[in-house]
């Protein structure tokens, strides 16, 4: 059986994003991509919408529904919600009268602790899950970039998510040295809404916190020159107030959260066996995640470090990508899949 062979029909693969939930089914790709929120009635917690359609609905609910991200810096908030949105994808992706349970694959931040890892699994089992395995996103990642982790050399990945920000150098298959740290997209947006708040007395949502950070962000001092007008409330006055931003605004904003990235990834370099750092020099570092698409985001840590950083292609579906193969190679990737298994008991 060749590497990346056949799925069954059945089996999904799942990138559980704080953000974005990215459901991958062989022979068909990603089939699915929506944001991971959920909108519920305040007292019945009845599920009123998910995906797409609650994340539009928030910051303009009425008194009587909710909408929440049940997922916050890559664990589970709200458990039952989170069951309730796997399900729902789920079933959606392979219909509600399926004559069998599927086997899923889903992805888990490289830090989380076992009570964490154990919430993943009895959630996405009672959402209907057959058979469940765990996979750490830099080892999923690396096989969506197209990596071949089984070779005995060095690779670095960086994959950078909503929710946290997960380092890792991978040999023979298998995590050698890594960081997983809190810090990703949401972080951004919530350090952009606090910075207008603080400058410029202006209360605004967090979807046009991240409106800001794609039109206009950079990952450098003086990176780019662009502005973009927001509108929000003002503090002051009560009333609803514009004003204009700029990418100098949005880098000091984020910077804070920039360090702690370059940090963490200087940490890993510095345990990283020798032999190991030597085959980093040589192949470069591989960015993934929704936070790989920020501006200059690999030019940054290329200078900090010293060595090649490349963005990997389609940066946003490698977790998604990666974990179907690895459900596809259980019988290479064995090793690594059950020692989470143990680990989450």
């Amino acid at each position: 059986m060749s590497l990346f062979g056949f799925l069954k029909k059945q089996d999904v693969a799942i990138d559980l994003g704080t953000t974005n939930v990215l459901v991958y089914v062989k022979d068909q790709g990603i089939v699915l991509n929506e944001p991971s929120v959920i909108a519920m009635e305040t007292g019945s917690k009845k599920i009123v919408a998910l995906g797409l359609e609650a994340r539009n609905m928030l910051g303009r609910t009425p008194g009587n529904i909710t909408a929440v991200r049940p997922l916050r810096e890559g664990a589970i908030a709200d458990y039952d919600a989170t069951a309730n949105m796997i399900q729902y994808f789920v079933k959606k992706v392979i219909g509600k009268s399926s004559f069998q349970k599927p086997r899923i694959m889903m992805c888990i931040p490289s830090g989380v602790t076992d009570v964490e890892r154990r919430a993943v699994l009895e959630a996405t089992t009672e959402a209907g899950g057959g058979k469940v395995y765990l996979i750490e996103e830099p080892l999923a990642a690396a096989l969506g970039a197209g990596i071949d982790i089984q070779e005995p050399r060095g690779n670095m990945i960086i994959d950078i998510g909503g929710g946290t920000t997960d380092i890792a150098v991978l040999s023979l298959g298998g995590i050698v040295k890594s960081e997983s740290i809190r810090v990703g997209g949401d972080r951004f947006d919530d350090s952009i809404v606090r910075y207008v708040k603080k400058e410029h007395n202006l209360l605004i949502g967090e979807q046009t916190a991240e409106k800001l950070k794609i039109q206009i962000g950079t990952a450098k001092h003086n990176g780019r020159s662009d502005s973009f007008e927001i509108r929000g409330r003002d503090l002051v006055s009560g009333l609803p107030r514009v004003i204009r931003m700029t990418s100098g605004d949005v880098y000091q904003a984020i910077s804070e959260s920039i360090g702690l990235i370059v940090g963490a990834v200087k940490l890993v370099l510095e345990t990283t066996p020798p032999e190991l750092s030597a085959d980093i020099i040589d192949r470069g570092i591989v960015i993934t995640g929704g936070g790989a698409l920020l501006h200059k985001i690999d030019q940054v840590i290329s200078e900090e470090t010293g060595i090649p950083v490349v963005i990997a292609e389609d940066p946003l579906a490698c977790v998604a990508l990666g974990s179907g193969k690895a459900l596809d190679s259980l019988d290479i990737l064995q090793e690594g899949i059950m020692q989470l298994q143990r680990r989450r008991r």
